[in-house]
């Protein structure tokens, strides 16, 4: 059952067309379409009245108390969401993009459908490609053991690879969106990111496996994942690829990393907090995934949103590696382009500090005729780089299926 965690009037209204809103106005509104629907929760919504200030994660907290501290300005109607929505960067030093939309509901939007691509009309380039990609695997275990009598070791690292997807006309991002629900255990996501150089909208849109963090009053909740196996159409091989996952020594020390960094970064903030002892199995149509749930209270609930502590958070050691700042290095080193939004976060957050954050993962960001797709996988010692490219591989095939590309391409 899909639960409201915001305040906002008309939450129930389909968001489409209004006979008395002029068409030139409803176009522009669906420009700025925001929408995240998980099995607990959907939340649509159009236009855009003011874009909170940019900055890097760090100030997060500090401008969304601000933003709302000085709700409802001159600039903004009365009547509107009280809600802030959009996405954090990878780079915790780089610009995000929220936003106050105009409109919120809980049922998706309509939107206009286009032609689908054909497959033959979509050319795709690997960058860098699998041999380029298991090389750089074999750089960062080496910076791995290189550190090992250091004072701060590095003990993970996530590499990504990227595809670049050119057609010979614009994507559908909201075809895109309706066609990644297969996966109904995911956070699908579709969110606006400002106009590009060619003057058409950027957007990320995708489908999430990973809650980096939600707030509902002192409640909190993370479910991070981290080690990873691909599924199989095969029962037996299927169930054996889970089985191998949760007993997989390499692949439980990769998620405890990620577990421990979260527990130590939330822990000054709570009264309680906890977690299970263990790994427990998650699935997605085409992954097997460790994960556990962290559930606390925050101590003062009413003096930090869910914006903060996604920030606070971003980004664990499930996208960057542990310690996060010397895997950020090795990111750099490594990785021959910036990953903008992706391994970042999207989500929103309300006046009174509720909200819900994903780890953008599973997705593509589409801006006209291109699209970029990006998988990584957590490099630790024992990881075999061809194995890492394997994982990568698996984790494109749910939007590759979706855009209806070739999933032996890569």
């Amino acid at each position: 059952m899909a639960t409201n965690f915001w305040s906002a009037p008309d939450l129930a209204v389909q968001i489409g067309r209004d006979a008395a809103t002029p068409v030139a106005h409803q176009e522009a509104a669906m420009e700025w379409a925001f929408g995240l629907a998980t099995p607990e929760m959907r939340l649509f919504t159009t236009g855009v009245q003011r874009r909170l200030p940019s900055g890097p994660a760090a100030s997060l907290g500090e401008r969304v108390k601000r933003f709302f501290s000085d709700y409802p300005s001159a600039d903004v109607r009365e009547a509107s969401p009280r809600l802030l929505v959009g996405a954090i960067p990878f780079d915790r030093d780089q610009g995000d993009c929220l936003f106050l939309p105009e409109r919120a509901a809980n049922r998706a939007w309509s939107a206009p459908s286009q032609a689908p691509l054909s497959p033959g009309a979509i050319r795709l380039t690997t960058e860098p490609s699998r041999e380029a990609y298991q090389q750089a695997v074999a750089k960062a275990l080496a910076s791995i053991c290189a550190s090992r009598d250091d004072a701060r070791p590095i003990d993970k690292v996530v590499l990504s690879r990227s595809l670049r997807l050119e057609a010979d006309r614009p994507f559908d991002a909201f075809a895109l969106w309706r066609d990644l629900k297969v996966d109904p255990s995911a956070a699908r996501f579709l969110v606006p990111l400002g106009f590009g150089q060619g003057g058409d909208m950027r957007r990320l849109v995708g489908a999430s496996p990973e809650l980096l963090i939600s707030k509902r009053g002192p409640a909190i909740l993370s479910h991070p994942l981290a080690g990873s196996a691909r599924r199989s159409p095969d029962l037996s091989q299927d169930e054996a690829a889970a089985q191998g996952l949760l007993a997989s020594d390499k692949d439980r020390r990769e998620h405890a990393l990620v577990v421990e960094a979260i527990m130590d970064l939330l822990a000054p903030w709570c009264s309680d907090l906890r977690a299970p002892p263990g790994p427990a199995l998650v699935s997605t149509r085409t992954m097997w995934h460790l994960g556990t749930r962290i559930e606390g209270r925050v101590r003062r609930p009413d003096e930090v949103s869910a914006a903060e502590l996604a920030a606070l958070l971003h980004p664990t050691p499930a996208v960057c590696g542990a310690p996060r700042d010397l895997a950020a290095g090795v990111i750099r080193d490594l990785e021959a382009y910036d990953r903008g939004f992706y391994a970042g976060a999207l989500g929103w957050t309300n006046a009174a500090g509720d909200g819900a954050w994903y780890v953008t993962l599973r997705c593509a960001e589409i801006c006209g005729s291109e699209a970029r797709l990006y998988a990584g996988a957590g490099i630790v010692d024992g990881s075999d780089p061809e194995a890492e490219a394997d994982e990568t591989s698996g984790k494109f095939q749910a939007v590759m299926r979706a855009l209806g590309v070739d999933e032996a391409s890569v």
